[in-house]
């Protein structure tokens, strides 16, 4: 097992990331929150998971370990592969996933691209017992600042936000109109972020963004 990669960041696309590792690309799959917080040319420390199937080998990739474990324990669930488990961790953190699992929120599972009530209902029932109770989890933007304390990965968000949002989006499978109405939505939560942080959080917007569209 792949436990996990740290190099420099060669590319970055709106499915995934190459990171060089010892001369090598490893071409990691990731959710678009942490693919909007890669910077080409920056060194970066991702949690990975490695998927073996019969015909390919593919490497996905997670801002921290709780991702990671999250990813993998979904897949427990009848009908539920890597690409819909990390389809789940583009829409929600690991915290609100364990919260809709824990309470029966069929509701924020079905905002996810794939999910039905039937699956839904399939989360909570088979997956209840296994991700265990809420907790508060790990987020990228605390990462992000212990990388910057110990001079290691820099899992760090890059400018600009909206060009950043647009083509995780876009690269969701929505149209550049449809992230671009999202996105205009979502300026007064830009604007309050920068207010009270001088930041913006792009993992907290793009989950907005993909709550909105999941609504349209």
């Amino acid at each position: 097992m792949i436990a996990s990669v740290a190099g420099r960041v060669a590319a970055v696309s709106p499915d995934g990331a190459v990171v060089e590792v010892g001369g090598i690309g490893l071409a990691v799959q990731c959710t678009p929150g942490t693919i909007a917080r890669l910077q080409v040319g920056e060194t970066a420390r991702l949690a990975t998971s490695l998927v073996v199937r019969e015909d390919s080998l593919t490497l996905y990739g997670f801002a921290d370990d709780d991702e990671r474990q999250l990813f993998e324990l979904l897949q427990t669930a009848n009908g539920v592969g890597p690409r819909l488990a990390q389809a789940v961790l583009a829409i929600h953190p690991p915290r609100d996933v364990r919260r809709a699992v824990a309470t029966g929120d069929l509701k924020a599972l079905m905002q996810v691209p794939g999910i039905g009530k039937k699956g839904a209902e399939r989360l909570v029932l088979e997956l209840r017992d296994r991700l265990g109770a809420p907790t508060g989890d790990v987020s990228l933007d605390a990462v992000a600042a212990a990388a910057g304390a110990t001079g290691s990965a820099a899992v760090a968000p890059v400018a600009p936000w909206r060009d950043q949002l647009t083509t995780a989006l876009v690269g969701l499978g929505w149209t550049v109109r449809e992230a671009e109405g999202a996105l205009a939505q979502l300026a007064p939560v830009v604007d309050e972020q920068i207010a009270a942080t001088g930041s913006v959080d792009i993992a907290v917007l793009l989950r907005q963004a993909l709550r909105l569209l999941g609504r349209s």
